[in-house]
């Protein structure tokens, strides 16, 4: 069944109470175990607590036909919760769409968490549909005009960001009703409608890779076994093949597979399924992540491409704690940033990380002055933005999957974003020893400048440099490196002098002449103890600069030349 359906996952995000659920449930034809409110919680607290699922089935839209081989388009409504406190599982849900719809209180317009949903959407899918629902509340002689101010409020909120060109639609899901009690027919819904099907693509899909599949619901099934729900994120499915459950080390044969209760023998990528197994308790995986065999490990830290959401408007410190959010996980994490400042071999956009570059340490993650004028210039930002997470606890990774990074702890009355930065899995870090097994080998420096004065010339081309160095200094650390004298000359560092910290210092090119004969002055007026009659105050000393970089993570290694 699933080889003549083209699946695409739309997530309906938005405010609570914006009405989501009457929506999706306004849309769909087919409703999943866990649609709609179900939950008894949901039920009690009278707003969405969890994910639902449930589906539209279309007829293929004619810009597809040529570019693919199903016959009918199939769109797996992904229902989020709107609630603040909800945000971890609304941030779960995002990472399974293709496509979003962003769904407006029209009578209200933008509130704070409908902007979170306009961040997350922004960083897990290219296209948005802006639903203005609730039209049935407006004044009957003015509800044309105040959806048209509202649709034009929009267009400006966007236009900065990559859903520019998003259509809006004004819908009235439920007229006339609460959540759940349907008074009339929907009202705008064949627009809506229209545009899935003209906004519908062919998603890039990874077939081929291994599976991985987000588990958003697990339950028993008395005479079947346990069943798993959720998407597929990458790879392919069959029954009969084994499969793990990274959390609990567990593995296990596929008994059958169901696609909105359908059986089905195969499912790929973006396919929303139910996996049933035997033998395994449901309480033991809520959500959470299947696999091929030894897919997806638990990892202690991690490296990760990073960028800063704008709309955050805290500091973004080295070593400062975030709330760091992987599919349906969310740990928190110590962060430490660092950059790429240039790449020859214009690689700033790989998903890899290469551990024998050079990265500059930043106290702070930059914000790209092209998207934000205030910011930081083009001129100095870096190729790529980097962060070291250390997690405190082991969370599952999988390869380049996303990362959100969030301050969760932010009172939710007040009006600010608290989603932080995103970015993607580049070196994932199993050993819980990694600070002396691992870190040591990133390359990650900050640059260092020391400063002291020639305290006497052997000859014209060695002279000893003092204030340089504590005594205790491991001064071979810093041998070859060169220094600069305030009179112009470069010289090497040659090895230490003495016990105090004083270095020789070799002159490659020679001391110039004038220069020579101030330390040699210097030098004649140290070797004369008194001279009551000369009053004449003595000459400045000369500098040295030694400026070079220091690896942070391995502090042993020989300094390297700025």
């Amino acid at each position: 069944m699933s080889s003549s359906v083209l699946n695409l996952n739309v997530g309906i995000l938005g405010h609570v109470d914006s009405g989501k659920t009457s929506l999706a449930k306004a849309l769909s034809t087919t409703a999943s175990t866990a649609s709609f409110d179900k939950n008894p919680e949901s039920q009690v607290r009278g707003i969405t607590i969890d994910l639902g699922f449930s589906s539209l089935l279309l007829d293929m839209p004619q810009h597809l036909k040529n570019l693919c081989s199903e016959e009918k388009l199939q769109l797996t409504l992904v229902d989020c919760p709107g609630h603040a406190s909800l945000i971890r599982t609304i941030i779960g849900g995002a990472q399974i769409i293709d496509l979003m719809i962003l769904v407006v209180d029209v009578t209200k317009g933008m509130q704070t968490q409908t902007a979170e949903c306009l961040v997350i959407g922004e960083v897990t899918c290219q296209k948005m549909i802006v639903v203005l629902n609730k039209t049935d509340l407006l004044p009957e002689g003015k509800r044309t005009a105040l959806i048209d101010k509202m649709t034009k409020r929009m267009k400006l909120t966007l236009a900065n960001s990559v859903f520019k060109d998003a259509p809006v639609v004004s819908v009235a899901a439920n007229p006339g009703g609460s959540e759940g009690v349907q008074s009339s027919l929907p009202v705008g819904l064949q627009d809506l409608t229209e545009t899935l099907q003209k906004f519908a693509f062919v998603p890039e899909r990874h077939i081929l890779s291994p599976f991985l599949f987000a588990v958003d619901h697990c339950f028993g099934v008395r005479g079947q076994g346990t069943v798993m729900t959720g998407t597929v994120l990458q790879g392919a499915v069959n029954v009969n093949d084994t499969v793990e459950i990274p959390s609990v080390h567990v593995t296990k044969k596929v008994k059958s597979l169901q696609m909105f209760r359908r059986p089905v023998e195969r499912a790929v990528q973006g396919d929303r399924i139910g996996i049933c197994i035997s033998q395994f308790d449901p309480n033991q995986l809520e959500r959470g992540i299947v696999c091929m065999p030894g897919y997806v490990p638990a990892i202690s830290s991690a490296i990760i491409s990073v960028q800063k959401i704008k709309y955050f408007k805290g500091s973004l410190s080295t070593k400062a704690k975030f709330h760091i959010s992987i599919g349906h996980e969310t740990v928190m994490a110590k962060l430490s940033f660092f950059s790429l400042l240039q790449d020859s071999r214009n690689t700033a956009n790989d998903n890899s990380f290469d551990f024998d570059k050079e990265y500059k340490f930043q106290e702070e993650l930059l914000f790209d002055s092209q998207k934000d004028d205030t910011s930081i210039t083009a001129k100095e930002m870096p190729v790529k933005q980097f962060a070291l997470l250390e997690f405190e606890k082991p969370v599952l990774a999988f390869p380049n999957c996303l990362i959100i990074g969030s301050k969760l702890d932010t009172d939710i009355h007040t009006n600010t974003c608290r989603l932080a930065f995103w970015g993607h899995l580049l070196e994932g870090i199993e050993d819980k020893s990694y600070s002396s097994t691992v870190l040591p080998r990133l390359k990650i420096y900050k640059e260092k400048c020391k400063s002291g004065i020639i305290d006497r010339a052997s000859n014209q081309y060695e002279v000893i440099g003092k204030n340089m160095f504590k005594k205790e200094t491991n001064i071979q650390l810093f041998v070859g490196l060169q220094v600069e004298l305030s009179t112009g000359e470069t010289g090497i560092i040659e090895s230490s002098f003495g016990q105090s910290g004083k270095v020789k210092i070799r002159i490659p090119d020679g001391l110039n002449e004038s220069t020579y004969e101030l330390l040699s002055g210097m030098t004649k007026r140290k070797g004369k103890q008194t001279q009551p009659q000369n009053t004449s105050p003595d000459p400045e000393p000369i500098k040295i600069a030694l400026h070079f970089k220091r690896y942070i993570y391995d502090p042993k290694k020989k300094m390297v030349q700025s």
